[in-house]
Formats: structure tokens, sequence, C-alpha cells
């Protein structure tokens, strides 16, 4: 059995790309892995890789999160069509999880390793290796949550890659067994009380939106409660960051004119966990960020869809706007063609979408968590539990809607039907956070809450909003719920034969 280097590989990948600051810390050239963990510089170094792989994802997040949700879509790349008309195939490379697993194997290294670390290292004491466990754990539950809400069934790798004897064909583990695996991964992180409110700007360069808080453990577990079905839980969790008395905290910027910091600079008040780029160091903008992302222009890779009449997302905004609205007016551009072009992500002045990034490194965070979210998720938990929560989850939504200038919702809580709350949720979700990477999950939570009651409605959401495909193919393909995830990449099927296709994607070829 040959030990296995530790440098810029370890298994698979362990400094994804690289960045300025903290980003920067990686594993010492050459080292093996029994010669590694013995500092806690070491731990640091593979922790900040795992960051690093996974905002080395941000465009899988893209277009998994908002292609099949029909709010966002791409007009000329015709990869991505295939995933945004239900047509993609296990040869597909948008159907890959290997760069999840190299996050996961970052994560996994440090939850091993970091005691052993600790064990000799005389400066490495308790807390500072229970908070970065806290950030393992963290990287971990996302990465699994990602994961299961895309493929289902997965498998669950709990041990790193480091040498030979490590399994590699390991069998999936049911969805049901993935999310009670994220929640005991938070809950171990929360209860060793390890969990920082924030970081100094000394520890790290001061990159504290951009690691794992307690605030974002929250918000994860409030929303993977969402996910399960557990909005009890749900609840509880989204309180323990609205209601946080915490100086260090997170807070709803209930100042309108403030909505467009959350993008430019970023790492707002309001933020609670974003994937930062440099915004200084660089002489050109970043591959993967939200500002390369999204260009203004009218053959852009992402637009939101739109069309001459009708209620689709580029209509929305734009009627949203006319109303007054501060979120859409700095949300979108209409560039030539009457395409809707992403500005939040390029734009750099409140309410004038004229003025782009410079493309000397002025790059947007990719924002995973921030309080409006919560606030809806909040909602979004009481709608379900029944009509007794319907004002409270009025009052959120009237909340996030105030702080963009725009009046109440037209809805009596004492009269209104859950489908009808449940859809105003929907919409309230679709504007504040257009191109966050949510839509299509909070479109299958919508799809699959209370056995499916509302899956025509869901279907309906779906067809009415796309623009590239036939609406008959679509709607056969969703009738089957087994489309509503993606299929297993065809090279992870060959190498380890304990895996199960998605049915609906058995025997289908390119």
């Amino acid at each position: 059995m040959k030990k296995i280097i530790i440098y810029v590989t370890l298994v698979a990948g362990l400094v994804c790309s690289s960045c300025s600051g903290w980003l920067d810390l990686t594993p010492n050239n050459e080292r093996v892995t029994s010669e590694y963990w013995k500092t806690k510089e070491d731990v640091e170094a593979v922790l900040a890789s795992g960051y690093n792989c996974l905002r080395k994802m941000v465009p899988t997040l893209v277009d998994w999160g908002e292609l099949r949700g029909g709010s966002v879509y791409s007009p000329s790349n015709s990869a991505k069509q295939k995933l945004q008309n239900f047509q993609l195939t296990p040869n597909d490379a948008l159907c890959k999880w290997a760069g999840m697993y190299d996050v996961l194997n970052m994560a996994n290294s440090v939850i091993k390793y970091a005691p052993e670390a600790q064990a000799v290292d005389e400066t490495y004491n308790l807390q500072s290796m229970n908070s970065h466990l806290s950030e393992a754990y963290f990287i971990r539950a996302l990465t699994y949550f990602y994961l299961v809400r895309n493929f289902r069934d997965v498998p669950l790798v709990l041990e790193p890659y480091v040498d030979d004897s490590a399994p590699y064909r390991i069998a999936q583990s049911t969805e049901a067994q993935v999310i009670a695996q994220i929640k005991e991964d938070l809950k171990v992180a929360l209860e060793s009380g390890g969990a920082k409110e924030f970081f100094d700007d000394d520890d790290w360069s001061g990159a504290s939106k951009g690691r794992a808080t307690k605030w974002a453990l929250y918000a994860l577990m409030a929303d993977v409660c969402l996910w399960s079905g557990d909005y009890d839980g749900c609840i509880q969790y989204a309180d323990m960051v609205l209601d946080a008395p915490a100086i260090q905290r997170p807070a709803f910027m209930k100042d309108g004119t403030l909505w467009f910091s959350i993008y430019y600079p970023g790492n707002s008040n309001e933020s609670i966990f974003e994937l930062n780029w440099d915004q200084n160091a660089y002489d050109i903008q970043q591959e993967g960020s939200p500002s390369e992302l999204f260009k203004v222009a009218s053959n852009t890779t992402y637009q939101f869809v739109w069309d001459e009449s009708g209620d689709k997302m580029g209509n929305r905004l734009m009627a949203e706007e006319e109303e007054g609205s501060l979120r859409a007016a700095n949300t979108y551009n209409v560039s030539g063609g009457q395409s809707f072009c992403i500005w939040k992500y390029q734009g750099t002045i409140l309410n004038n979408r004229t003025s782009t990034r410079p493309s000397t490194g002025q790059d947007a965070n990719w924002i995973v968590y921030r309080m409006a979210d919560v606030m809806l998720m909040k909602a979004e938990a009481l709608i379900w539990k029944g009509q007794s929560g319907y004002q409270d989850a009025l009052d959120l939504m009237n909340a996030v809607r105030e702080r963009s200038l725009l009046s109440d919702l037209p809805l009596d809580a004492s009269s209104a039907g859950e489908q009808e709350m449940l859809e105003a949720l929907l919409h309230e979700r679709d504007m504040e956070l257009a191109a966050e990477g949510k839509r299509w999950y909070d479109l299958l939570r919508f799809a699959r809450g209370k056995g499916g009651i509302y899956k025509d409605a869901f279907i309906s959401l779906i067809e009415a909003n796309n623009i590239t495909a036939n609406l008959s193919w679509l709607h056969s393909a969703l009738i089957n719920e087994d489309a509503w995830f993606l299929p297993i990449n065809q090279s992870e099927m060959d190498v380890n034969p304990l895996l199960n296709q998605n049915p609906y994607y058995t025997g289908v070829t390119a």
C-alpha cells in the first residue's frame, strides 16, 4: 500500500484554484499524509482548500439551481438547454458530481485529522480546533445538501481518501439517510460550541462572511428542515438567526436604498454566508464568478426569461419596476433584442443600469444565504403548517416587499387558501432571490410537499416559463417524478458498479 502525497492533489484536488488572502493557504509541497497534520496551519490549509473547491463549483450551482426552474435560461448554450428542457443524458457533463466530492474530501480530511494536529501542536487549542471542525461540518453538510436535492440518492462518504485502502466503490444512501447525516453534522457543529459568531480581520484576512459562522449553520439547518418537511424545525432554526440578540449578527437591512450593497461590494450586514471573490487583486474577472457568468450582452450565457406578452420572469421584473420596486430596478438590464441580462452581479451604482463593474477584478460574490432568504424560509414553513400561521407569513413577505418600496400583498390571511399563499411565497422568493440559485429547489419543495398535492401546479409553473422546449414534451417528462432529479454521469457508473442509475435515465444514451 503506497502513501498518497498530500500536495495540491490530496486525492483528486486538494487545491481547486488559488485566491488571495486566506484562500492561498495550501499544503506544503511533497508531504505525505503521515507527515502532514502536525500543526494548526496544516488544518487551516486543507480547510481553506475546501472553501476554494466549493467556490469552483459556483457555475454548477447556478446551472443546477436555476435552469430547470424557468426564471433563468441559457439562450445560446445547447448543453445548458438540455438541462433546462429536461433532456439531459448520463453522458452530459452537467450531471458530473466529481467536483462536489472533491469538496467533501477536504471536509472529511479536516474532520478526521484535525484532532491529530491538535494533539501534537501546543499552540492549537481545543476551541480553535472545534471552530475549524464546525466549518468542516458545515461544508460537508452544505455539499451533501446540494447533491441530495439534485440526485436524490447519493454515496454517503464520511472518510477521506488518503491511501489506497479507501473504498472507491460505495453504494448510494437514500435521500432520508443523507438528510439525517446532514442534520447530524450540523448538530455536532453547533453543540461543540466552537462555531464563531464572526471572524476577526486578522484571522485569515477578514473573510468572516466567506467562512461558516454559527449563523450559517442555523440558516443551513433551517433550509434542510424546510426541504425535509420538518416545518417546526425550520421555524426554530430560522428564529435562531432572526431573533439573535448578539451584537455581531447578520441583520435584515430595512433601508431599501442599501439593497444593491448586498451585491456590490458584497459581504453586507444582510449576508450570512457567501463564496468570496477578490475585489481588488486581479487584473481580470475571475472564471466562475457571478460577474463573469452573468455578463451584460445580448448573447450572454444566462438571462431572465422574457417574451412579448405573458408573465415570464423578465415581464414580472419589468412590471414590478413600474410599481417602484428597488429590487427589480437593480436586478436586470435590458440589452439588445429585449434580452433581460442579470444586472445585480454586474452593476456598481444603485438604480443605474449603465455603470458596469470593471474587468479588473470587481467580481461579485456568490451568496448562499442572506437574511431575506431565511425570512422567506420561515414564511413558507408557517404556510405549510396551516392557516394559523398565514398572518405571520404575510408579515414576513410584506417586510421583504416593503424594503423594496412595494405595497403589501393583496391577500387576506383569514380567507386565503394554502395554494394561493404558497404561490405568493414562490413569487416573492423568485423576485427577491432572482438568479441566486434557489428557484429550482423552491419549485421542487412545492411539488413534493404534502405528498405531491401541488404536482400539477408545479408542472404548470415550469411550462409557463420555459421558452425553449416543446411543451408537450416538457409535460410528458415532468409527469415522471424521477425526471426531477439528475442522471448519474456515465463515467461514475463505469467505475462504480454499486451505483444505481436514476430510473428515468436507464437505457438513455446521448
